[in-house]
């Protein structure tokens, strides 16, 4: 990754965490679920109107580290207006990423899927950092399947 591009990335997290998109609840949704990462503290709870398979509307609360809030609020962006079989592909393709199982510079069909999240290619290089970035995804996943219990990354 070129210095201007992981500048741009950088910049993208930054801008997600001073500046969250969807950060607010949505009263009355069926679909909430609580997240939690103990290694960062970081916190979620997110709020999915979800009708006939799609996700109409999106929100989330919480507090947590930039890359946590960052990842939440591109993932509200991203799957508003996605089916769940959808919402589970940008899922396993942001997953891939982040653990480093693909390489974000070789040309896949998950890059125009991915958008702005390509930002979190350089958290593979932080083990630990996983858990902030795909805690936002797997509270949606419990959202979604209305699981009672809190999501946590360990």
């Amino acid at each position: 990754m070129t210095p201007d591009l992981r500048e741009l990335y950088q910049e993208t997290i930054l801008d997600h965490s001073k500046k969250p998109h969807n950060f607010r609840s949505i009263p009355g949704v069926e679909h909430h679920a609580e997240g939690y990462n103990p290694l960062c503290g970081d916190k979620i709870t997110v709020y999915v109107d979800l009708k006939d398979g799609v996700v109409r509307d999106i929100g989330f609360q919480g507090s947590g580290c930039a890359i946590s809030k960052a990842s939440a609020s591109m993932m509200s962006d991203i799957v508003k207006g996605k089916t769940e079989a959808q919402a589970a592909g940008i899922f396993k393709a942001f997953h891939d990423l982040v653990t480093g199982r693909v390489d974000p510079s070789a040309p896949s069909s998950d890059e125009a899927r991915l958008g702005k999240l390509a930002a979190f290619a350089g958290v593979s290089q932080f083990p630990v950092r996983v858990k902030c970035a795909t805690l936002a995804w797997h509270t949606l996943r419990a959202a979604i399947d209305r699981k009672a219990v809190t999501v946590s990354t360990e």
